[in-house]
């Protein structure tokens, strides 16, 4: 019999093989002695430990067959249900309750987690308060626990657990996954090494902890070793979808999109819903020329994450490069009614309305793309009564709401952050950097270590700010936020040749399209005296985005440096005043240009 991937569900597939592939104590092979409940239920754990939840369903149904009590096999078919991403199924089994002694523990745990998957997070609490009353040692538990609280937001709640798990299993292979996920959310990716790598010697086989450690060795730069640690999962999981994607994400770093997208398709189509996946297929099928192929991939991305702009951006390229022109106006009009779009995004559709003959429409757009970014300050839950008071200029009425949440919430990341972005919005910059300190006891994502950068710049403390970068580079050295935040602190500290080796690297690593780098690595070539350098980084700049201020007077400053084409310097820095006002910049280049002979 064929049957084509596709036609049946999962658990039709499952029905069909208890029907052709009968099991002991079916009826059939009769000749043949029925295997004890109690061994069935064993090889299930097993099949479980290793994750696969639909063996784990097969051999539970044979043990009832076989006369297992439903109390017996409830808790690990719940886990089973569990492990296919079935909950509607798994809540039939383990939300009544009724679990066998051997296993409450196990049936508490499972019904805690399907209350926390299903968004229920007091009633995922309730469950596990039941299970630790059983197994109140147990490491595992308290890694659970932790993670509840984590999800729900009770930040320093879950890092005590995992301390506590700790203390209880000091080589447990879950308890030291669980802290190394927390050291690199707070510290970053090489201080959580040693945790992994530790939780591996306790269980070399253990795929979960297989893959954080080789993803974070990825993220670090390390190919070859991800690359090996990935080999070692696809012996212990064959087919693991998860390690296929970190080979591919590491091929498409190397510039190897063909390898990159041959890799993602052994993920059969396992990962789909994840946003990360497909964002890397669309950027494979844009470098291999398929841009419609792109066009679905990033659509995709857009469904889970609507406000993704870097998702918007390779978007919008990629319907140019499908030569959809009308289809490019249509989609990203509400984006342009409602000022959401970037300047990639305005420019992307600016080229259209000029290909199509619309050169009005095409001008006002890129007129809009030239205008100077605005320094706003994207607070957390900004979409939250209090980023809405900060967004409607009631400051002192938002900064008492953000008070009153972090008293009442003071492990809660949230609570922290957002005080803290009240109070920089407000001005105060060393009230928000007291604030933003307790909120990295937790974790430090881009976001918020950029504002704590700007924190110590407007407090005037430019060694503060060099020691938070230093030290985030340290434990990220491949991180472009800090990396330009570092470009950015030798620039004003007179160190271009460290400015201009970090945005030379930035510029070969993903870097060649920003214009923002691209003028900033002109200035830096300007200042340390290399001409030709600082003209064809600005040149490369202006004939991205010709209508960007930074871009002219980045080249018009660049030309008057050199002392050629003195009256095109002339014009494009008369065409940056045009679109920014006066700037140092202009007024130095200007000077320049006084003093050359015949500069008019």
């Amino acid at each position: 019999m064929t049957v084509g991937r596709g036609t049946w569900g999962r658990a039709a597939l499952v029905s069909a093989l208890l029907v052709l592939c009968p099991l002991p104590g079916s009826g059939e092979g009769r000749g043949q002695e029925p295997v004890a409940p109690s061994a069935l239920i064993g090889e299930a754990r097993a099949a479980l430990a290793r994750g696969d939840g639909i063996a784990a369903e097969m051999k539970l149904r044979a043990a009832l067959g076989n006369g297992a009590p439903r109390g017996e096999v409830a808790a690990w078919m719940g886990e089973a249900y569990l492990a296919q991403g079935q909950l509607a199924k798994a809540r039939s089994w383990l939300e009544e309750g009724g679990f066998a002694p051997g296993s409450a523990a196990r049936g508490w745990r499972a019904l805690a987690r399907l209350e926390q998957l299903s968004g229920h997070f007091e009633a995922g609490q309730a469950a596990f308060a039941k299970a630790r009353a059983l197994t109140p040692d147990d490491p595992e538990l308290w890694v659970e626990m932790g993670r509840l609280d984590y999800v729900r937001g009770a930040h320093m709640e879950a890092i005590a657990a995992a301390d506590h798990a700790l203390e209880l299993g000091p080589h447990n292979a879950r308890a030291l996954q669980f802290k190394g996920q927390l050291v690199r959310d707070r510290y970053g990716l090489a201080g959580a090494l040693p945790w992994f790598e530790k939780g591996i010697m306790a269980a070399p086989s253990d795929v979960s902890l297989l893959l954080d450690y080789a993803a974070t060795l990825g993220d670090l730069g390390r190919a070859a070793q991800t690359v090996t640690v990935t080999r070692r999962v696809l012996e212990l999981m064959p087919g693991n979808p998860q390690a296929y994607y970190l080979q591919a994400v590491i091929a498409a770093r190397a510039g190897n999109f063909e390898l990159a997208r041959s890799l993602l398709t052994h993920t059969e189509g396992q990962l789909d819903m994840v946003p990360g996946v497909q964002q890397l297929r669309g950027v494979a099928e844009l470098a291999l020329g398929n841009p419609q192929t792109a066009i679905e991939a990033f659509e995709a991305v857009l469904r889970q994450r609507p406000d993704s702009r870097r998702t918007k951006d390779l978007l919008a390229r990629a319907i140019y490069e499908a030569g959809q022109l009308r289809f490019a106006t249509m989609r990203f009009g509400p984006d342009i009614a409602r000022d959401e779009a970037s300047p990639y995004l305005l420019t992307q559709v600016a080229r259209a309305y000029e290909v199509l003959g619309n050169r009005q429409k095409a001008g006002e757009l890129l007129d809009r793309a030239a205008r100077p970014a605005q320094a706003q300050l994207r607070v957390v839950g900004r979409g939250g009564p209090i980023g809405r008071l900060l967004a409607e200029g009631q400051g002192r009425a938002a900064e008492r709401a953000a008070e009153a949440m972090r008293q009442d919430r003071p492990g809660f990341f949230d609570s922290q952050a957002l005080a803290g972005d009240v109070q920089l919005a407000l001005g105060h910059p060393a009230a928000a950097q007291e604030r933003y300190a307790l909120a990295t006891r937790v974790r430090m994502p881009p976001g918020l270590f950029r504002r704590r950068v700007e924190a110590f710049l407007l407090a005037g403390d430019p060694k503060g700010a060099q020691g938070l970068v230093q030290g985030y580079l340290d434990q990220s050295p491949q991180s472009r936020s800090a990396l330009r935040a570092a470009a950015g602190l030798a620039m004003a500290s007179g160190d271009y040749l460290r400015a201009r080796a970090i945005l030379t690297w930035l510029r070969e690593n993903g870097g060649a399209r920003d214009v923002r780098l691209l003028c900033d690595l002109a200035l830096v070539e300007t200042g340390l005296g290399h001409r030709q350098e600082a003209r064809e980084a600005a040149q490369a700049a202006y004939r991205l985005q010709r209508f960007s201020p930074d871009a002219a007077q980045a080249l018009g400053f660049a030309l008057a440096v050199s002392e050629e084409a003195p009256g095109t310097a002339r014009a494009l820095l008369a065409k940056a005043r045009s679109m920014v006002g006066e700037t140092p910049l202009i007024a130095e280049g200007e000077a320049l240009l006084d003093d050359v002979p015949n500069a008019g």
